[in-house]
């Protein structure tokens, strides 16, 4: 993890709420809103990343074809309108790669993804925050200018439909990268309980991480020390931030019954995996670290290192 002055350190419960809600009161609406999209990683090593970023090879390449197949094979009736944003926000939510990350606006379910696999509870976890009010300025014009009208923090697939209805005109709008957040359309009750917001990436190519690294005033992040993860862990499964609640259906029953009866120290026992979206939930995590971005001849050896108000007022 390349350190940062921004970077905040906690070591206890109490310090961690206090951190997670800093700087929500918004004066000129007198209430909290917290203008932060948040993602729980549950390695400080690991950054955001998409998966055509962590995939690597030939995939950014295949982004339309991967679109076109899904559009293709997919129930008729898979979403309510025949849109690009409709489609890929669906494409992501089932597993496909694409330029899309999830993120969540509830610090909580950032603490959930950050402290739910045991097997990680030997290694500190970090939360990310991205603060979408401040980041609206680095948008390209028609953006800005299109959640202005909505007095919106963050974009629709409505607004992205008219600015932008496809990726190439997505890409058109700045000759620089940039990275939005819209929040998806309500596929199904997981997306509502996650409180889902979506970052999407002027470019298939475009590391999330370098982009926020090379604009750091826009983010924070928070080290979650590993001897506090059990009790955030318990803390949360109080608060009924848990799988059942996360992924409703009987998968998410499962795993949290088979995670909540587990002999505490013992590592995650899951019978499968349904495609958690913020990490994997069998076998190594689907996130990268810093060092496995740079290309081999950069490193050592070549070797890869392991594996708001949001809304109208």
């Amino acid at each position: 993890m390349q350190p940062l002055a921004s970077d905040v350190h906690v070591s206890s419960w109490s310090e961690l709420q206090s951190k997670l809600y800093e700087g929500s009161w918004q004066p000129n609406l007198k209430r909290f809103r917290s203008p932060f999209a948040f993602r729980g990683l549950s390695n400080s090593s690991y950054i955001p990343e998409t998966t055509l970023t962590r995939l690597g090879g030939e995939y950014r390449l295949r982004e339309q074809s991967l679109l076109r197949n899904f559009r293709k094979y997919a129930h008729r009736n898979a979403t309510e309108r025949d849109s690009l944003w409709n489609w890929i926000a669906l494409a992501q939510h089932h597993g496909l790669p694409t330029r899309l990350l999830d993120w969540s606006f509830s610090p909580y379910v950032a603490l959930h993804f950050a402290t739910v696999r045991r097997s990680e509870w030997n290694h500190d976890a970090m939360i990310w925050c991205v603060d979408c009010v401040k980041l609206k300025r680095y948008l390209p014009t028609k953006l800005q200018r299109r959640l202005k009208q909505e007095d919106s923090d963050v974009l629709t697939v409505e607004m992205l439909d008219e600015v932008a209805p496809t990726l190439a005109r997505l890409e058109r709008l700045s000759i620089k990268p940039f990275i939005a957040f819209f929040e998806p359309p309500s596929l199904d009750d997981r997306i509502m309980n996650q409180a889902a917001v979506l970052s999407v990436c002027s470019r298939a190519d475009l590391s999330v991480s370098r982009w926020l690294y090379d604009h750091k005033k826009l983010f924070h992040r928070i080290l979650i020390p590993a001897k506090l993860k059990q009790e955030i862990r318990d803390k949360l499964d109080q608060a009924n931030i848990n799988e059942r609640i996360l992924f409703p259906g009987l998968d998410g029953l499962s795993l949290w019954l088979t995670r909540y009866y587990s002999p505490t120290g013992t590592p995650n026992v899951v019978s499968r995996d349904f495609r958690d979206p913020m990490h994997g939930t069998t076998g190594a995590p689907n996130e990268l670290t810093m060092e496995r971005l740079e290309p081999a001849s950069t490193r050592s050896g070549g070797r890869e290192s392991s594996g708001s108000k949001r809304r109208a007022a």
